[in-house]
C-alpha cells in the first residue's frame, strides 16, 4: 500500500506536464459540437487519436442527461500485452469515487434518524476514541489531543477534521490532528476511515453489507463491490502507470470507505445518474450533498496540508462526498479518484442534471479530461488547476 501514491500527490512526475490536446484537434472536434451536445457527438476515431497521443491504454466514459444515463462508451484495452479489450463490464478500480458512494449511505442513515451529522464523536461511540486500539481502528495516538472530541460526521465528510490524507504519510506514521476540526479543508482518506469505524462501532453496521443493500442494489450495480469478488477475475483491467508499466488489478479484501470499491463504467453511470436524481434521499439531504459546507482556499488539492493561499472566484467548497463550485450554468460539483495506475473523474452540472463520468485503467488519461469534459458539457468553470496541478503549464 505504501508503494502507492494513494492520492497523496498528483499522479504526474515532478516537473512533467502532460501534453494537452492539440488546438487543431480541439477546433476540429468543436466544429462538430454545437453548444452543449452530449459526448456521443464525438467521433470514436478522434477520441482514440487523443488516447494514442497520450499513450492511454483504456478509457471508459458515460454521459448523463436529465438525471438519466444517456450513453456509455469504452475504448482501448484492459490488458495491452494480451490484446484484451476494455468493455462496459470490465472491472475497474473506483479509488476515491468510493467516498461519494459511502457518503450517500451516510446521508440515508441521517435521513432515517440513525445518525446526527453534527453530533460529536463523544456521543456516537460507546468508548472514547483513543480507547480503540485494535487494527485497523487504532486511535491511541490521539490520547493526548482532546480536539478529537469536537469532530463530527459532517467534518469527516467534508475533509475538515484536521488529519493528513493517511497517517502513514506522516514522518513518524502516527495519526495527528493538524488544525482545529471544522476550521479548514484538507483532503483526508483517514477521515473517511474514521467515519466507517464510527458507523461500525457506534451503530453496529457492516459497511460492506450496507453499501451493497443501500447503494449498489438500489442502482442495479451488479458488478460492483466494496471487496474483491472471485467472478471479477475473468474481466478485470490491469493498471498502467505514467511510464506505461503495467500493474495487475489489486484484489482488495478489506472494506475501506476511503477507496475499496471495484466497479464498471456501466455501474458507475447508473450510480451517478441516481445521485443526480437524489434517488433514495430526502430533498434536504440531496441538497446538503452538494452544498458548499467548507470553503476551499488551497491552491491545489495536494499536498493536502499546504498553506491556504488560493483564491477561487467560483466559490470552491467541500460538499458531503463531493466538491462544489459555481459554474456559469449554475451549481456544479465533481469528484475524482486516482492512484498510480488509475484515473477517474466525474463532473456534474445541476442545470439539466448533466454529468460526464470518466474512468481509466491508465493514469495518463487525466491529461484528456479537461478538454473532453468541455466537449461534453460545454465551456465550464471547473477549477482544473486545483484538481490537477499540471493544468495550465502548457
Amino acid at each position: 500500500m505504501k508503494k502507492r501514491i494513494a492520492e497523496s500527490t498528483t499522479s504526474w512526475r515532478a516537473g512533467v506536464a502532460p501534453r494537452l490536446i492539440a488546438p487543431l484537434l480541439i477546433a476540429a472536434l468543436l466544429a462538430g459540437c454545437a453548444g452543449q451536445r452530449p459526448a456521443r457527438s464525438l467521433a470514436d476515431n478522434e477520441i482514440q487519436r487523443v488516447m494514442r497521443r497520450e499513450g492511454v491504454q483504456g478509457l471508459a466514459m458515460a454521459t448523463i442527461e436529465g438525471g438519466k444515463v444517456a450513453k456509455v462508451r469504452v475504448f482501448g484495452q484492459r490488458n495491452a500485452a494480451l490484446g484484451m479489450p476494455l468493455t462496459d463490464q470490465t472491472i475497474l478500480y473506483a479509488a476515491s469515487l468510493t467516498k461519494t458512494a459511502f457518503a450517500y449511505l451516510v446521508l440515508q442513515l441521517a435521513d432515517e434518524g440513525k445518525l446526527d451529522l453534527d453530533a460529536p464523536l463523544t456521543r456516537l461511540l460507546p468508548r472514547p476514541l483513543p480507547f480503540y486500539r485494535e487494527r485497523p481502528w487504532d486511535y491511541a495516538d490521539l490520547a493526548e489531543d482532546p480536539r478529537w472530541k469536537a469532530i463530527t460526521p459532517r467534518m469527516l465528510l467534508t475533509h475538515g477534521a484536521g488529519f493528513a490524507n493517511f497517517r502513514w504519510l506522516e514522518p513518524d506514521e502516527r495519526l495527528r490532528i493538524h488544525f482545529s476540526p471544522g476550521s479548514r479543508y484538507a483532503y483526508s482518506g483517514e477521515g473517511y476511515q474514521l467515519l466507517q469505524m464510527v458507523l461500525e462501532n457506534g451503530l453496529g453496521l457492516d459497511i460492506g453489507y450496507e453499501m451493497q443493500r443501500r447503494v449498489f442494489d438500489r442502482f442495479k450495480m451488479t458488478r460492483t463491490s466494496m471487496r474483491w469478488r472471485a467472478d471479477f477475475a475473468e474481466n478485470a483491467a490491469e493498471g498502467y502507470a505514467f511510464d506505461g508499466v503495467a500493474q495487475p488489478h489489486e484484489r482488495r479484501f478489506r472494506v475501506r470507505a476511503a477507496g475499496s470499491m471495484d466497479t464498471t463504467i456501466a455501474d458507475q453511470a447508473r450510480l451517478w445518474a441516481g445521485i443526480m436524481r437524489g434517488e433514495g434521499l430526502g430533498a434536504d439531504s440531496r441538497a446538503a450533498l452538494v452544498k458548499g459546507w467548507l470553503p476551499i482556499v488551497s491552491r491545489h488539492q495536494f499536498p493536502t496540508l499546504a498553506a491556504d493561499d488560493g483564491i477561487w472566484p467560483q466559490g470552491l467548497a467541500a460538499g458531503l462526498g463531493v466538491l462544489t463550485f459555481q459554474d456559469r450554468s449554475g451549481p456544479a460539483w465533481f469528484k475524482s479518484g486516482r492512484d498510480e495506475w488509475t484515473a477517474n473523474f466525474v463532473l456534474c452540472m445541476e442545470r439539466g442534471q448533466r454529468c460526464v463520468v470518466f474512468m481509466s485503467n491508465d493514469v495518463r488519461a487525466e491529461a484528456l479530461y479537461p478538454e473532453l469534459a468541455r466537449l461534453v458539457l460545454g465551456d465550464n468553470d471547473m477549477p482544473w488547476s486545483w484538481e490537477y496541478d499540471w493544468y495550465g503549464r502548457g
